[in-house]
């Protein structure tokens, strides 16, 4: 048996039994990565321990830290009622604004993270506020990144569109853009239609505290005091940074949080406790023994076994379905990176188009991101009220295995099968 089959069946493996025990995920996938990476792979520990994802880490680390002190401090409730204002109290819109800022911030060159990073909290906190799903809430911040990734500014259209051209590939990054970000948008209909998005249809928030519907009560109004100046100028110093700067999310929140805590002690007590520790100790699990797979070559395995395949359509249906998947627990970036040039064999044949596939398989990789095995999702069940996280982690989990395989088929039938582009 190949070493890239066994590392497959103790990924299996690990799922199953952290569905049917109480072994934490991230615990399990450590522990896989050591047992593969010794009796497999002949890896030492410095080999297993370099797929740890030390950027991944303080990104989750630092962003949950800082909105922790904006939470304790009443910065994100200061928020919320500007917000709800901004919007005249029409709750059903608010997710729709959190998917256009975080698509706006993506489409002019913020990394996903960065943009679910710094809306993610903000979200959460007009759900909790307000009586929104937190998982409405979340899918729609982390498909607004996906949506505005793929401008030929953003981080996923310059990827995209660079390792089309160095393959001499035809490519189009209009329809690349346009076509991901109307699938998100078609997407988060679906979404407000399922997570409770009806339910919201005519509520507003009143100044006296309750919407019209007296279902969900408002923050009393806040005085934007010095702690709240400081931290919501840190909070556009975060973005500032992330944007215009290409500065590490996570190094610049763990920044402004030394600083706030320096500047407002008082108003910063308790944040460390609002560190989502089991998140990232979950998802800090996953991708170190996702990176070991790709050490191993399992990623690239998959793909030539895929290429080997006599019939295009097929093939690049599995291609988009590798991509997804694989990208519900890894870096999108990369599977962008990996996929296109495996796509390459079956685009010289001239049996499917390029612009098309190319498309499916973009999109294909990108709607996953909500997966809480993601970075966005990731964020997005870190930035969850304790309570809530379970119940919010579960069916992120479900929709991104879900999406993983409904997602890739649908791209398919919209851009490849048709063969018109």
């Amino acid at each position: 048996m190949s070493d890239q089959v066994i590392s497959i069946i103790a990924l299996v493996l690990i799922f199953a039994l952290a569905t049917f025990s109480a072994v934490h995920l991230g615990v399990l996938a450590i522990v896989a990565a050591f047992i593969v990476g010794s009796t497999v792979a002949n890896e030492s520990s410095d080999d297993i321990f370099s797929g740890f994802p030390g950027d991944l880490f303080v990104v989750l680390v630092g962003v949950t830290l800082l909105f922790g002190i904006a939470k304790s401090n009443g910065t994100v409730d200061w928020l919320v009622n500007a917000a709800v204002k901004a919007v005249r109290g029409r709750i059903a819109l608010i997710p729709w604004v959190m998917f256009l800022v975080t698509a706006v911030l993506t489409a002019v060159g913020a990394v996903t993270p960065a943009a679910v990073g710094i809306v993610a909290p903000i979200g959460l906190g007009f759900a909790v506020a307000y009586g929104i799903s937190p998982v409405l809430m979340g899918l729609f911040i982390a498909n607004g990144a996906s949506a505005g990734g793929f401008s030929p500014i953003g981080v996923f259209g310059s990827i995209t569109n660079n390792v089309v051209e160095r393959n001499d590939l035809p490519g189009s990054p209009a329809t690349l853009f346009t076509a991901s970000f109307l699938f998100n948008v078609g997407l988060c209909v679906i979404i407000f239609l399922l997570f409770g998005g009806r339910q919201l249809l005519g509520r507003i928030a009143t100044s006296g505290g309750k919407d019209a519907g007296d279902e969900a009560t408002a923050p009393a109004s806040l005085r934007l005091d010095l702690p709240r100046a400081l931290t919501l100028l840190g909070l556009l110093s975060l973005v500032a940074g992330a944007l215009f700067f290409d500065l590490d999310v996570g190094l610049m929140a763990l920044t402004i949080s030394v600083v706030l805590t320096l500047v407002a002690p008082t108003s910063a007590k308790g944040a460390v406790d609002k560190c989502a520790w089991s998140t990232v100790l979950l998802v800090c699990g996953i991708v170190t023994y996702v990176s070991q797979m790709e050490r191993l070559g399992t990623i690239d395995w998959l793909g030539e076994r895929v290429a080997s395949i006599d019939a295009p359509l097929l093939g690049a249906l599995l291609i988009c379905l590798i991509g997804a998947v694989v990208s519900a627990f890894a870096s999108t970036t990369g599977m962008l990176g990996a996929l296109i040039p495996l796509a390459v064999p079956f685009l010289l044949t001239g049996q499917v188009g390029a612009v098309g596939l190319i498309t499916a398989l973009a999109i294909s990789a990108s709607i996953v991101d909500a997966s809480p095995f993601s970075t966005s999702g990731a964020l997005v069940t870190a930035n969850t009220p304790p309570d809530q996280r379970d119940l919010v982690f579960r069916r992120l989990m479900a929709w991104g295995l879900g999406i993983a395989v409904v997602g890739p088929l649908v791209t398919w039938c919209l851009f490849v099968v048709p063969g018109s582009l």
